[in-house]
C-alpha cells in the first residue's frame, strides 16, 4: 500500500522523534509506580537484587537492541528500522500490562529495551541524514527533548495512576505506554526513507526525487540537490574505495572517529548528571532501587536538610529546567557549534561539582550510622551551605540540559560516514548504555563509602571530558556530513582549528548555477575530486 509522503523536515523530526519518547515513557514507567502500595503488595515487596534486575533490564534489552540496530537497519533501512522496533515495542508493553510475576515484568522491559536500543541510535542516525546542515544540529535536539517529554508525560500519568485501587493502578500506567507506540508506527509510513540510506543501496532516481523534495520542494535540478548529491556519491564512492568491514572503524585514522563517536556518549555518563538528576521514588523505596540510576538527588537534598514533599517539588522543578534548557538549545546549538557547548558545558558541570562536594565536605556534619538509617546518606549541611548545595544541584541541571544532555546526541550521530553511520551510532548508544549501567552500579555504594568525595570524582572527569573535546573533536556544525568525515582523515586540519561553517557546499552550488560543476562521478574523476574536496575542505577551516 503506499502512502502519501510529508517531507517536511521539522515534521519528519517530530514524528521520528517519538521514537526517543519512547525511551522517556519507560524510565518513568517504573519510577513512578515502584513506590506505590499496590505495586510493593503485589510484587511482594521487591528489593536488593529483585528491584536491581527490573531497573536494569531496560539496559540490558537496550544494548541488545543497539547491537542489532546497525545490521537491520543498513539491511531495511533507517524509517522501517524503527518501525521493526516498535513492534518490540508493543510485545514488551504488552507483557508488562499482563504480567503475573516479576520474571514477566523483567521480561517486558528487557523487550521494551531491545526497542529502546534500536530507536535511540536509530532515530539520530535518520535525522542527520535528512536534515539541512544549518539546522542538523537543532533537528536532532528534538530527540533530546522528546525523551524528556516522555519522561515528564508518563510520571505524572503514573502518578494519577497511583490513586486507582489494585492492580489496575500499574497495569494502566505501562498500558499507557502503547499509546506512543501506536502513534509513532501509524505516522512512520508518511515518512520517505533515507536519500542516503537509498543512494547507499543503489537506488540512486528514488534518492535523489527524495532528496529533490526534502531540499528543494521536488526541483532535481536546483543547485543545492545537484551539488549535494555529487557530493554524496563521490564520497560514498571514494569510501567503498578504501577499508571493509569493522578496520573502515579503526584504519587510517578513522579510529578518530570511532573514539569521537563512543567517548561524547560515554561522557553524557560519566559526568556524573544522573546524580543530579531525578525521577523520585519514595524515599522508604530508594534504598531498594539502585539500577535506576537517575533518582540520586533525593539523597543530596536529604544531605541539604531538605524536608517536606521533596520528591515531587524536586522532580517537577528539574523536568522544567531540563524542558526548558533544551528547548532553548534549540535556537543556537548550529550558530555556536558543538565544541564550545561539550568543552565549556562540561567545565561548568565541573565547577558545580566541585562546589557541590566542597560545601559538603567542609560544612557537613558527618553522620556514621546515616540519615534515618539511610547509609547513603553519611553528611548533612543545614543554613546556608545547605542553600548552596540545592543552588548548584540546579545550575548543574540547567547546563548539563543545554549542553551535554542533547549535544552528545547530535555529534555521535554526526560522525560517522554513510557506511559506518548505522552500525558506528549503534556502538556509541551501547557506549552511553553500559556506562549507564556501570554508573547505575557505583553510585549506591560511592555515597555510602565516600559521600561527598564522590562530587569531586565527577568533577575531575568532567575536567576530563573537557580537555578531550578540545583535543579530540573537530567542529562539525555548519558542514555537511560528508564532510565532516573529512575531519577525522590522518591529514586532517586540528580539532582546536576548526570552526562552525566553512562548508564547501555553498561555494559547489555557485559553480553548478554558474554552470562549472555537474553532478556526474566517473571512475577515472572520482579519485580526482575525493583530493580536491579534502584539499579545499582543510584550506577553507584553515583561513577561517
Amino acid at each position: 500500500m503506499h502512502f502519501p509522503k510529508i517531507h517536511n523536515v521539522y515534521f519528519l523530526a517530530i514524528i521520528a522523534t517519538v521514537g526517543g519518547m519512547l525511551f522517556g515513557f519507560d524510565i518513568s514507567s517504573i519510577s513512578a509506580i515502584i513506590g506505590t502500595p499496590q505495586y510493593v503488595e503485589y510484587f511482594h515487596n521487591p528489593d536488593g537484587i529483585v528491584q536491581g534486575g527490573i531497573g536494569a533490564a531496560l539496559a540490558g534489552g537496550s544494548v541488545i537492541g543497539a547491537i542489532i540496530a546497525g545490521p537491520v537497519s543498513n539491511r531495511i533501512g533507517r524509517r522501517d528500522a524503527i518501525f521493526f522496533a516498535c513492534l518490540w515495542w508493543l510485545a514488551g508493553t504488552s507483557v508488562q500490562v499482563a504480567c503475573t510475576s516479576v520474571g514477566m515484568l523483567v521480561a517486558g522491559r528487557f523487550i521494551n529495551g531491545i526497542c529502546v536500543g534500536i530507536t535511540s541510535s536509530q532515530v539520530p542516525v535518520y535525522l542527520v541524514e535528512i536534515a539541512k546542515k544549518e539546522k542538523r544540529g537543532s533537528i536532532v535536539v528534538i530527540q533530546q527533548w522528546a525523551i524528556e517529554w516522555g519522561i515528564f508525560i508518563m510520571y505524572f500519568a503514573g502518578y494519577g495512576c497511583s490513586f486507582i485501587p489494585g492492580t489496575a493502578s500499574f497495569r494502566t500506567a505501562w498500558g499507557i505506554q502503547l499509546i506512543p507506540g501506536v502513534l509513532l508506527m501509524c505516522g512512520l509510513p508518511f515518512l520517505p526513507r533515507s536519500p542516503r540510506w537509498l543512494a547507499k543501496v543503489g537506488r540512486t532516481q528514488e534518492a535523489i526525487q527524495i532528496l529533490a523534495r526534502i531540499q528543494a520542494g521536488g526541483d532535481e535540478n536546483d543547485p543545492l540537490v545537484v551539488a549535494e548529491w555529487e557530493e554524496i556519491t563521490t564520497i560514498l564512492a571514494a569510501e567503498r574505495e578504501g577499508q571493509q568491514g569493522w578496520r573502515r572503524f579503526f584504519m587510517n585514522g578513522m579510529w578518530k572517529r570511532t573514539l569521537a563517536g563512543m567517548s561524547v556518549q560515554a561522557w553524557q555518563q560519566l559526568s556524573g548528571a544522573n546524580v543530579m538528576t531525578c525521577t523520585y521514588l519514595s524515599r522508604a523505596n530508594a534504598l531498594s532501587f539502585q539500577m535506576e540510576t537517575s533518582h540520586y538527588v533525593v539523597y543530596i537534598f536529604d544531605m541539604a536538610n531538605l524536608t517536606g514533599n521533596i520528591g515531587l517539588i524536586s522532580s517537577g522543578i528539574q523536568y522544567a529546567l531540563f524542558l526548558l534548557g533544551t528547548a532553548a538549545t534549540f535556537f543556537f546549538i548550529d550558530t555556536t557549534g558543538r565544541r564550545p557547548l561539550l568543552i565549556y558545558g562540561a567545565l561548568g558541570m565541573a565547577i558545580c561539582m566541585f562546589i557541590v562536594g566542597g560545601t559538603l565536605g567542609s560544612y557537613g556534619t558527618y553522620l556514621p550510622t546515616g540519615l534515618n538509617g539511610n547509609l547513603s546518606v553519611r553528611v548533612q549541611v543545614t543554613g546556608s551551605p545547605a542553600y548552596t548545595v540545592i543552588a548548584f544541584c540546579y545550575i548543574l541541571v540547567i547546563v548539563y540540559a543545554i549542553t551535554l544532555a542533547p549535544v552528545a546526541w547530535v555529534y555521535a550521530a554526526e560522525v560517522w560516514s554513510l557506511e559506518t553511520r548505522a552500525t558506528g551510532m549503534a556502538l556509541a548508544s551501547i557506549a552511553n548504555w553500559l556506562f549507564n549501567f556501570a554508573i547505575g552500579l557505583f553510585i549506591p555504594p560511592a555515597f555510602e563509602n565516600i559521600s561527598w568525595k564522590l562530587f569531586i570524582i565527577f568533577g575531575v572527569l568532567c575536567v576530563g571530558a573537557a580537555i578531550q573535546a578540545f583535543f579530540t573533536y573537530p567542529e562539525t556544525a555548519g558542514k555537511t556530513i560528508e564532510e565532516i568525515e573529512l575531519l577525522f582523515d590522518l591529514k586532517a586540519i586540528k580539532p582546536w582549528k576548526t570552526k562552525p561553517g566553512n562548508s564547501l557546499l555553498d561555494a559547489r552550488i555557485a559553480e553548478v548555477r554558474e554552470g562549472k560543476r555537474t553532478a556526474s562521478v566517473d571512475e577515472a574523476t572520482l579519485a580526482e575530486k575525493v583530493e580536491e574536496q579534502k584539499k579545499e575542505f582543510v584550506h577553507s577551516d584553515d583561513i577561517a
